[in-house]
Parts: C-alpha cells; sequence; structure tokens
C-alpha cells in the first residue's frame, strides 16, 4: 500500500506560515524554512511583548501621577497611601488620564484624601 502523504494539509500549514511572514524583506518572506524561523522568533516576541505592554503602561501612568501630584504639592506615594486608605475607587490609569486631561478634577482627588 502506498504511503499516504496528505499534500494537503501540509502545504495549508506551509501557506498559514508564509501568510504570516507577508511583509518581510526579501528571503524570509517567500523561502520556507527561513520565513518558519522569522515567524517562530515573531510570535516569540508577540506573546512576551503583550506581558512587557502592560509593565510599560503602569510605569507610564506613575509616572504621570507623580508629576501631576507633585504640582499640588504631594509625592507619589503619600498619594497612593492615602487613596487606599480613604477608600477612592480610582486605579492608576484612571487617575493618569485625570492628571493629563482634567488637572481641575485630579486636584479635586487629591483634596478630598488630604
Amino acid at each position: 500500500m502506498p504511503r499516504s502523504k496528505n499534500s494537503v494539509a501540509s502545504r495549508a500549514r506551509r501557506k498559514k506560515i508564509l501568510k504570516l511572514a507577508k511583509g518581510n524583506w526579501g528571503r524570509r518572506s517567500n523561502v520556507w524554512t527561513v520565513a518558519k524561523n522569522t515567524v517562530e522568533k515573531g510570535l516569540g516576541y508577540a506573546y512576551r511583548d503583550r506581558k512587557t505592554k502592560k509593565r510599560n503602561f503602569r510605569s507610564l501612568w506613575i509616572q504621570r501621577i507623580n508629576a501631576a501630584a507633585r504640582e499640588n504639592g504631594m509625592s507619589y506615594s503619600e498619594l497612593m497611601g492615602r487613596i487606599h486608605k480613604s477608600n477612592v475607587g480610582l486605579n492608576r490609569k484612571a487617575l493618569a488620564d485625570l492628571a493629563m486631561n482634567n488637572p481641575d478634577a485630579f486636584k479635586a482627588v487629591i483634596d478630598s484624601v488630604k
């Protein structure tokens, strides 16, 4: 009995990888082995950086809150400690948005926890 190669599935698997490699330069977009390595590396970076993005945004929010808090005569750690003590239901993302786009509301939050 002849060996079954299932070329339909093999072709589909290769096409899927080559589609992901579309837009790469030179052989990285159309040579199977090179494209496969590129796509695997890229997917690894994508997975890793979805986690890193969360860290980076949290860091950015903290910097913005700290800058706005210092303009109002309070440090970041002091502000966050008082916010948690007084059970203000605002997270860092919301506080950073207030600090950037609505400084009056941010000042009101600071005055409420003082």
